[in-house]
């Protein structure tokens, strides 16, 4: 059994001292850092920070479906999903047939699920605007509602107010 006592917890960082209390002063914290622009390296890769979503061709991955502005993505995702459980279905004809020679069904599999993930996630920016009108929608509703409350009580108070009066005015 050793004999040493042991921290149960190591000491804290040195920059701990960059801080004082702030209730005694609020700006006694060093101002955060500004925010990255542009390119930067992370973990051996370079990341950007422009919302952009890179084709599938910057990817590497050959797109499956038509390429331009104008994709009908119902059409298109419903087409890949056929292709999808084609594929399925051929994967388990091989693998019960011939199970060496299955990994290019693999493949194909993974090249729609990707391009069918790429669909999708153009479709992020339509999904986000929608949420954004949704939530400000049901705000305005909450909001009228709660003028529409506001104007019920007002009118009971009146109501109140009189009848106070008037039992006033007849004593």
């Amino acid at each position: 059994m050793a004999t040493g006592t042991a921290a149960s917890y190591p000491p804290p960082p040195p920059y701990y001292r960059l801080y004082s209390d702030y209730s005694t002063d609020p700006d006694s914290a060093p101002p955060p850092p500004l925010p990255i622009e542009g390119s930067y390296p992370l973990y051996g890769a370079t990341y950007t920070t422009e919302a952009v979503l890179p084709s599938l061709e910057d990817q590497g991955v050959r797109q499956l479906y038509p390429k331009g502005p104008n994709i009908d993505f119902k059409k298109e995702l419903m087409s890949l999903n056929r292709d999808l459980q084609l594929h399925i279905l051929e994967l388990a004809d091989v693998l019960i047939e011939r199970p060496s020679q299955y990994a290019r069904r693999v493949e194909d599999i993974s090249l729609i699920l990707r391009n069918m993930h790429h669909l999708l996630n153009s479709l992020r920016p339509h999904q986000a605007r929608a949420t954004l009108i949704h939530i400000l929608e049901s705000q305005i509703q909450r909001r009228k509602q709660a003028v529409e409350d506001i104007k019920r009580r007002r009118e009971e108070a009146q109501k109140l107010l009189k009848e106070s009066i008037q039992i006033l005015d007849s004593q």
